[in-house]
């Protein structure tokens, strides 16, 4: 438990304190991240893809959607998708699922709780003593489950969570796969190139349920602090309340999606198979006094033991720009990284 407060939980925190003052500990949003530092008016450049143009049959309409995805990797590392064809239905069941688990009782989530590094299921809250990150307090619970070489892991509880979670990890899949093939397109690479190169079909993937419980300070705390993500691709859903947002140009854009679409952030393999062309992007979670935010965000990257470093076919008319590395390696690497308060994994395996 927190210490002397037997707080389970954020959630709990929230609940219990009445609008009294937050402790100190969570004290984590500072002038030095930017809070003052925004650029609402770049919320409306956010690109927007149309996932039935990048699957159309007709060449050009197609060929016309990569050099946007190309684009929008390129200049935002970031962008929504509509026309994915997931079923809506899908999507709030598992925002519904989301919330129902970070209901339970904390010792039924304390089954969860763990110390590995890549465990396949794996509960969190800094509430706890051995929180998100360590003595690092941010304003977030959150459930991480973690699946490697194609096999989908999920908890049995609540009732119904596990069926909704895989239908909806391999519809997400199944998207990611086409806008990596779309991503290898604009890149001057075969559409299979990156797939075959990282292992994708048996590679790594994360389903996390973020809760953002109401805080009574949020101009002092945050959910997520900057960070880059360390896989490909990561595709997130929310319950319609603000609190994501992206850095561009040096400026923190708050990110209001689309009806029915899906958020798309770039990561480190991205930027590292790309050879630095398609940036992996800083974002962060901001928190609010008055609603509870959900988030479901599923994540993509290359099988665990596959080395990588920039499509070999990229290196034959450049030199590389980082150096090679199984995915595993990089994720014990940025843990690492984080944990001496260094920016990024990516700057460790930087070629100068």
């Amino acid at each position: 438990m927190a210490s002397g407060s037997g707080v389970s939980s954020v959630k709990a925190l929230s609940e219990s304190n009445g609008g009294a003052l937050i402790p100190s500990r969570y004290h984590t949003l500072t002038d030095s991240e930017g809070r003052d530092d925004m650029a609402d008016e770049l919320a409306a450049l956010i690109p927007v893809i149309d996932f039935s143009r990048l699957t159309s049959p007709d060449s050009q309409i197609h060929a016309a959607a990569v050099r946007k995805l190309g684009q929008a990797c390129q200049h935002w590392g970031f962008f929504m998708i509509t026309n994915h064809g997931i079923p809506e239905s899908l999507m709030e069941h598992v925002l519904d699922k989301a919330i129902e688990f970070h209901n339970l009782p904390l010792e039924e989530k304390k089954e969860f709780c763990n110390d590995d590094l890549l465990p396949s299921i794996k509960y969190g809250t800094s509430a706890l003593s051995r929180g998100v990150g360590g003595n690092v307090h941010y304003w977030i619970d959150h459930l991480k489950v973690y699946n490697f070489h194609g096999q989908l892991n999920f908890p049995h509880k609540p009732p119904g969570f596990k069926e909704i979670a895989v239908e909806y990890s391999k519809a997400i899949r199944g998207l990611s796969r086409t806008l990596l093939q779309g991503i290898s397109e604009s890149l001057g690479l075969k559409p299979d190139a990156i797939i075959e190169y990282s292992g994708f079909d048996h590679g790594y993937q994360k389903l996390q349920l973020n809760l953002y419980p109401p805080c009574p300070q949020p101009d002092l705390a945050l959910g997520l602090p900057p960070h880059t993500d360390n896989g490909f691709l990561d595709i997130l859903i929310q319950n319609g309340i603000r609190g994501l947002q992206l850095k561009h140009n040096g400026k923190w854009v708050n990110v209001d999606p689309l009806p029915n679409s899906l958020i798309v952030n770039t990561g480190d393999q991205l930027e590292v198979v790309s050879n630095g062309r398609y940036k992996s992007v800083w974002h962060r979670a901001v928190v609010n006094e008055k609603e509870t935010r959900v988030s479901v965000v599923a994540a993509n990257g290359p099988e665990a033991d596959k080395e990588m470093g920039p499509a070999p076919e990229l290196l034959e008319k450049e030199k590389p720009l980082f150096k090679s590395m199984t995915y595993k390696d990089y994720v014990r690497l940025q843990r690492k990284v984080i944990c001496a308060s260094m920016p990024r994994g990516l700057e460790a395996i930087r070629i100068n």
